[in-house]
């Protein structure tokens, strides 16, 4: 008799899980329960959307603005998105080459989808966000994870694209702040990479979602350097937009109606609502409030950091941005996932095991995530300081 079970496409048994979604069901079970947990795991802020946003959202509602869009994205909130890198960057983007996509997530899709055949190759940092890797699987493309440490500030080099570079090579993704490690790549580098992959006939895909959480230096977009990268950025994290769910990727000239068409095919267009509420992003009362709420992300990570390092975690830089920690557990514990268990079931503080990020030693690090207020995050490294000294 013939197996009458459906079949697995084989791709899934190389797409990993992302784990620290596993972490925060337990934790949301364990409240369930009546326990108090200190949230440390994901990286969502806890700011509330800036109102003229939602004013803006909601007067779409009352307009009855829920229609399909062109697929591209509204060519007003294009317009204002160029406008944005014109005033901020100094940069003269068309807004043609703007596509607002679903997500940052649907941005690294389209731009993926476009340039990646069966059997290519593309070059990410390892440790890097792992959702990255798995939509190249996706795309039966290969990720090859580039080993970065505390001497490269834990971010791809022209010297690694250089050495990994190979035959089988379509495209590198750079992500500068980082997510797991909060660090940017310095302007040369940047500049040098755009180049080098120019002269190896591929592409450079920068992820600049974390853009405007910067603390120290400064996070230059790749669009300052050439017109033939492609950049995807969010309304997610500056702007806290997470639940809208909308992004936008800048897209180089030739690939556009490639892109337009993808597009089309996978979302037919983005959500309505958050496209009109979008336009209330770059008006000077919402930047007034997200960088206020970009001062307060850096008192935290200025408590956060050292508190961390008392407790005997290895955190080699301070991150430049984003809200996250990258720290080293070795000196703690020989397992790094065990650990972050062990920490939400014993102490109630839960935070992403290492292993999400990469196979670079993932079992001795772990990430923490600053979203939380300073008095949240206090009350986590208590625990976490009294879970340490009862082991």
């Amino acid at each position: 008799m013939a197996n009458s079970t459906p079949p697995l496409a084989r791709r899934m048994a190389e797409i990993a899980p992302f784990r620290v979604m596993d972490i925060l069901a337990r934790a949301r079970e364990l409240e369930t329960q009546g326990r108090s947990i200190v949230h440390m795991e994901v990286g969502e802020p806890d700011f509330p959307t800036p109102k003229p946003i939602c004013e803006a959202g909601i007067a779409a509602l009352r307009k009855g603005e829920l229609h399909y869009t062109p697929a591209p994205g509204l060519s007003e909130l294009r317009e204002a998105i160029a406008g944005h890198y014109r005033v901020r960057d100094g940069i003269d983007v068309a807004p043609s080459r703007i596509v607002v996509t679903t997500g940052s997530s649907g941005a690294l899709l389209l731009a993926l989808g476009a340039l990646v055949n069966p059997g290519d190759q593309v070059l990410l940092a390892d440790p890097g966000y792992p959702c990255n890797r798995n939509f190249v699987r996706l795309l039966e493309g290969e990720p090859v994870g580039v080993a970065v440490g505390p001497d490269g500030n834990y971010q791809l080099t022209p010297e690694l694209l250089e050495q990994h570079w190979g035959s089988r090579t379509a495209a590198a993704i750079v992500a500068s702040p980082s997510n797991p490690t909060g660090t940017i790549v310095p302007s040369a580098h940047l500049k040098a990479m755009v180049q080098l992959a120019r002269e190896r006939g591929g592409t450079l895909i920068v992820d600049e979602i974390y853009h405007g959480l910067v603390y120290e230096g400064e996070a230059t977009s790749a669009l300052t350097f050439a017109d033939d990268v492609f950049v995807v950025n969010s309304f997610s994290k500056y702007f806290n937009m997470t639940g809208w769910r909308l992004g936008w990727l800048v897209v180089p000239e030739r690939y556009l109606r490639e892109v337009d068409k993808l597009a089309q095919n996978i979302f037919i267009s983005p959500p309505a609502p958050a496209q009109f509420a979008a336009l209330a992003a770059f008006l000077p009362e919402t930047l007034a409030i997200a960088e206020a709420h970009r001062a307060e992300f850096k008192e935290r990570r200025d408590y956060l950091v050292p508190a961390l390092r008392a407790l005997g975690f290895d955190i080699p830089h301070t991150p430049d941005g984003a809200f996250y920690v990258y720290a080293g557990c070795a000196g703690l514990t020989a397992d790094s996932f065990a650990f972050t268990h062990d920490l939400l079931e014993r102490a109630g503080v839960a935070i992403a095991p290492g292993i999400d990020f990469g196979a670079n030693r993932p079992h001795e690090h772990v990430r923490f995530s600053y979203t939380k207020s300073l008095d949240v995050l206090a009350e986590g490294v208590r625990r976490i300081g009294e879970f340490l000294r009862r082991r």
